[in-house]
This record gives structure tokens, C-alpha cells and sequence, in this order.
């Protein structure tokens, strides 16, 4: 796994156009390389933000939509079309706004799919081994950007301290007893994150400060998800000044004005 880089911005709305800008960047690079690319979305107010600010730039229009994979992270088992979805705030950050190919858009199924939270998390799973290519080596794409928020209480994705998921070798896991509502969610697992070439965690806040310093810590996954939060060829944390404060100084903090 990668070392985390650092790079810090001025603030949450500096933060969310440098990432947009990134992602551009990063997914015009991966289509001139190998003609398509992939990105795994997170949610959370930063995450849509990004989406947002994607949307608005014209420099959008230098992705070839139609040849990006988009999958998600984690999903709330909530009905499609629910507020409170990642899936829908995606749709209405971004997605709703340019030419991706439906087909490529894969969503983590709600209950209204007929499926239980198990169930939609196998499907997942499946779908996401067909998308696996021979080189990718396992049992999930090796995407080329993953997206993650990160919780004040350190979790990523749905995994959340200390819980059962964060043991699951599984691809996909069915989340029970959520500590932040909704209670039921689906996730990707650590080794689906681990398996991403690039895993970007993006925060703002001092509220994320604590949940910063331990993730770039020695800390174990299992205590704080987000210390597990690595991409195979490399891993940013992309934060504002306020959720940087309390990184100790011999990381280093690389900053824009």
C-alpha cells in the first residue's frame, strides 16, 4: 500500500474545485492512456460539493463521459430516488449533467429493488467481479480513482470502528446497526478499497481534525477505518486548513494559498 501525500487547501470551497480539478485531470489522463477510466463516488457535503463543481467548470468537457465506469463506495439502503441516497445527490450534483452512459453508472440497488441489504450487497459484488479485467488480479476492478469521505469518527465508506464489516473479506458487506442513520447501508470492504490504484480521502472541518490525525497515524484499520484508507499506487488526503490542524508537523503539510 502507498504512503498518504497531504495537500491542503485554504478552505471547504477551495478544497471542493482543487479536487474537482484533479478528478478532471486524473480521469482525462486514464482515457488517454487506455481509453476508458473508473471512479468511485462518496457522498457527504464535501464529496458533493466536488460533483457540483465538476458540473460547473467547462473544463468537464475534456472527460469523455461516455467511457467512465462511476461505482460507489457505500449507499444507504434507502428506496431509489430517496434524498438521502449518495446515488441521488450524484445524480443531481453531476451526473444529471453530462453525457455518461447509463450502462456504466452502477448503483448500489435499495429495497425497492426487492432485495434484501445482503442480497444487494452480493449483487454488487457480482458486478463488480464482471467489470474485473485478468490483470486487475482479484476479484474487483482496480479503480482508478476511489473517492472517500471520512467521519469525525474516523470511518470511511460505511465502515465504521470497530465493527464487523471491518473484519469482512468479501467484496461488498451488508451494514447493520449503523451508528450514523440510516441504520442499514451497503459498503465496499477494505480490500476493495485497497484494491483501487488511487484512493483520495477528502475532508473539511475541524470537527475531522481528530479523525485526520489518527487516520495518518499508526493507528490499526479495525480502531480507525480510515488508517486503512489506501490506494495501491498512491493515497492524498485533500484537506481545508481547518481539518489539517492537528496533523503533527513531521508529516508535512503542503498547502495552497
Amino acid at each position: 500500500m502507498s504512503v498518504p501525500t497531504v495537500v491542503v487547501h485554504r478552505d471547504a470551497d477551495v478544497l471542493a474545485k482543487a479536487v474537482a480539478a484533479r478528478i478532471i485531470t486524473r480521469l482525462v489522463d486514464v482515457q488517454s492512456a487506455k481509453g476508458s477510466a473508473s471512479i468511485v463516488l462518496t457522498g457527504g457535503t464535501v464529496g458533493l460539493a466536488t460533483l457540483a463543481a465538476i458540473a460547473a467548470t467547462p473544463a468537464r468537457d475534456a472527460v469523455d463521459w461516455r467511457r467512465l465506469d462511476v461505482w460507489w463506495g457505500d449507499e444507504r439502503f434507502l428506496p431509489t430516488g430517496d434524498e438521502e441516497r449518495n446515488e441521488t445527490g450524484a445524480r443531481q450534483a453531476l451526473l444529471d449533467h453530462v453525457d455518461v452512459d447509463p450502462e456504466r453508472v452502477h448503483v448500489m440497488s435499495g429495497p425497492d429493488a426487492g432485495m434484501t441489504a445482503e442480497e444487494s450487497a452480493d449483487a454488487y459484488a457480482t458486478e463488480l467481479r464482471k467489470a474485473a479485467r485478468p490483470e486487475d488480479h482479484g476479484p474487483v476492478p482496480r479503480f482508478d480513482v476511489m473517492l472517500l469521505g471520512l467521519g469525525p469518527d474516523t470511518h470511511v465508506a460505511s465502515l465504521f470502528p470497530g465493527m464487523p464489516a471491518l473484519y469482512d473479506t468479501r467484496p461488498v458487506v451488508a451494514v447493520h446497526g449503523s451508528p450514523k442513520p440510516p441504520p442499514t447501508r451497503i459498503s465496499l470492504t477494505l480490500p476493495t478499497i485497497q484494491a483501487a490504484r488511487e484512493v483520495w480521502v477528502v475532508a473539511a472541518g475541524a470537527e475531522k481534525s481528530g479523525a485526520v490525525r489518527m487516520a495518518l497515524s499508526d493507528s490499526g484499520p479495525f480502531q480507525v477505518p480510515a488508517a486503512g484508507a489506501r490506494g495501491r499506487g498512491r493515497t492524498l488526503f485533500l484537506l481545508d486548513r481547518a481539518a489539517a490542524a492537528k496533523i503533527p508537523l513531521e508529516l508535512g503539510r503542503p498547502s495552497s494559498p
